[in-house]
């Protein structure tokens, strides 16, 4: 991913210098920051009220809801033959392993795609038209899906749908990489978890509006499959609004790089490559197996869960479609509340931890009791809102910054290919074996993340710690960690032959050296000692 900078970091001093140096470098006095701002000089009239500098919390705050808004459509449209899926089955005349192919068609491409997707944005269309052309994609595809519908062709339906999860899947790594370039440093999980919060409630609505307006369009004399393909192209105008939503904040993007003077090179000339993954530690790698077997125990079960409660609870069609969205409506709630409980007291591996743990017991309460549907349905929403906010951003401290995009997308495509399968395998378990059944395996996969976190908390703890530490914690380790590499690179600087000098570079490129820079500009957002013996 293109090298950010936060707010003024482009003319923060990057390379320090003594101030008795007389001889500074002329590009480290260039970049060192002034004693007057030269950006508020700059700005006149409302370009320096809060609502239009690009330095102000204010304006962070504007670009925070576009982006925001931008993942609404697709999250709203994702869960559209959820909403519908008695209609869809009876309407169009398919059966359970029919209709749970719609959810596994929109992941299959992405096993692939959406590792290509970050891998593309971080090193050939930048994050601002990866945005847009990611965006443009999605609502082809759900276009597609409704035509599909209205004329009654299914394989036109998952030709729109495999599109559609092109689209989706990789404007997800999108919306993450916006998130950590206009907010590292500051209230990233906070950030992650109201990104989760807006796309849950385009979720919520489709629960909460699709069936309302299936009955008023059939009012209308359409039937059959002529009405639920309208239904479709009315929810499609939710994608055209995240579209408009995406070209405003990529101009946003573009003219806060332009007055802050953001540098989008990666730092040290650092370029991604697909051979990065290799560096990738085994924390990562145990992230991507959470991403998997947490998820597939939640998407899956609320795509089917409407029929489960109808079954299970004699649930009408409108109540089933309320208690299914319980866990969309929960997540819109609380995961900005724990994105800002968990920056407060950090502990990730620990709130992860707990999120599955309360996950297992929530779908026991499904399986095993007659309880109240919507005790356990809550319980999985605060366990689901609570996992979000904590493993989502463990990625940003484990990985460099200009590897985001990759890493992201490496996520994203392995937890495509978890919920394509298991889609497909959910749908043919109620076919044969019922929701029960269906259940179990839901259980099992959760036992599988959480044995996975248990391998991180073990494997960060034998390291460094910094997953599971506090804030001061993580900035104390930072500030070691790069007084460590600055002493290196110090005493290889003491050799002045051209050997000295490319040791130095070879420090700079070092992966180690790398993280400990960027997770020190993460945590606290200041440059360091260390970069300016990095960079000569």
């Amino acid at each position: 991913m293109p090298r950010p900078y936060e707010e003024d970091e482009a003319r923060q001093p990057i390379l320090q210098q003594a101030d008795t140096d007389t001889d500074e470098p002329s590009t480290a006095r260039l970049i060192r920051r002034s004693d007057d701002d030269e950006l508020s000089e700059r700005l006149t009239g409302c370009g320096a009220t809060a609502c239009c500098n690009p330095n102000s919390a204010l304006h962070r705050f504007q670009a925070l809801i576009l982006m925001c808004l931008v993942g609404f459509g697709s999250y709203f449209c994702y869960d559209n033959p959820g909403a519908l899926q008695d209609t869809f089955k009876s309407d169009l005349d398919l059966t359970t392993t029919q209709f749970v192919m719609l959810y596994s068609i929109y992941s299959w491409p992405n096993v692939i795609l959406c590792f290509i997707g970050g891998f593309l944005m971080d090193r050939v269309f930048g994050i601002r038209l990866g945005t847009i052309i990611y965006m443009f994609i999605l609502l082809i595809g759900q276009l597609i899906f409704a035509m599909g519908a209205t004329i009654n062709m299914f394989w036109l339906m998952i030709v729109g749908r495999f599109l559609f999860g092109i689209g989706a899947e990789s404007l997800a790594v999108a919306q993450n990489s916006y998130a950590v370039l206009w907010f590292k440093g500051k209230e990233l999980n906070m950030v992650f978890g109201l990104q989760l919060s807006f796309a849950r409630v385009g979720s919520t609505v489709n629960f909460l509006v699709m069936v309302p307006i299936y009955k008023y369009v059939k009012s209308l004399g359409y039937q059959g499959h002529m009405c639920t393909g309208v239904v479709l192209l009315l929810a499609t105008l939710t994608c055209v609004m995240s579209m408009f939503c995406a070209l405003i904040l990529g101009w946003m993007d573009r003219r806060a790089a332009r007055l802050t003077k953001r540098n989008d090179s990666a730092p040290g000339g650092e370029v991604a490559k697909l051979s990065d993954v290799r560096t990738f530690k085994v924390s990562f790698w145990m992230v991507t197996v959470i991403c998997v077997a947490y998820y597939v125990a939640i998407f899956p079960f609320i795509a089917l869960g409407k029929v489960f409660f109808m079954r299970k609870y004699d649930f009408s069609a409108e109540d089933a479609n309320t208690v299914n969205s319980i866990v969309y409506i929960i997540a819109a709630v609380a995961s900005p509340v724990f994105g800002l409980v968990v920056d407060r007291f950090g502990r990730n591996v620990l709130w992860v931890f707990l999120s599955v743990t309360v996950t297992i017991i929530a779908h026991g309460m499904l399986a095993f009791s007659h309880l109240n549907p919507y005790i356990g349905m809550i319980t999985m929403g605060l366990a689901y809102s609570m996992l979000a906010s904590s493993l989502w951003p463990l990625v940003a401290l484990i990985v460099p910054e200009y590897q985001l995009g990759t890493a992201y997308g490496i996520c994203q495509s392995v937890q495509n290919l978890g919920l394509a399968v298991i889609s497909m395998i959910s749908g043919m378990i109620v076919d044969k074996g019922g929701y029960f059944m269906l259940e179990i395996f839901f259980i099992g996969w959760l036992i599988v993340s959480l044995l996975a976190t248990i391998v991180i908390w073990l494997y960060d703890a034998s390291n460094d710690g910094i997953l599971n530490m506090s804030p001061a914690g993580r900035e104390l380790y930072a500030s070691k960690s790069l007084q460590r590499s600055s002493t290196d690179i110090a005493g290889s600087s003491s050799d002045s032959t051209d050997g000295g000098r490319l040791e130095r570079e070879r420090r700079a490129k070092d992966p180690e050296v790398i993280r400990n820079r960027y997770v020190n500009r993460v945590l606290d957002a200041t440059p360091t000692q260390s970069e300016s013996d990095l960079v000569e």
